[in-house]
């Protein structure tokens, strides 16, 4: 629990330090773009990496991406509304 409590503080300030360069005019459209970006790095790679070392089912590797995706997407919207950098 510690440890995604952690990760959730890390990613929280990662977004807030590439808020200004993030895409988007509103909060919630960088939020969305954060998101994307997290799913690519995070998610993305992950099956790709998965994909070429072990013999993993597509429909596995495809629910992994799908479910990351609706994960960042929620994670990314809710940081998009929440925070904001100080001015």
């Amino acid at each position: 629990m510690a440890v995604d409590l952690a990760y959730g503080f890390i990613m929280a300030g990662v977004f807030l330090l590439l808020y200004k360069s993030l895409p988007g005019e509103t909060s919630l459209v960088k939020g969305v773009s954060f998101a994307l970006l997290v799913w690519f790095f995070r998610v993305v790679m992950q099956a790709a990496s998965q994909w070429v070392m072990f013999r993993i089912p597509a429909e596995t590797l495809l629910y992994s991406l799908v479910a990351g995706l609706g994960e960042m997407l929620i994670l990314g919207v809710l940081y998009g509304l929440a925070l904001r950098p100080a001015p």
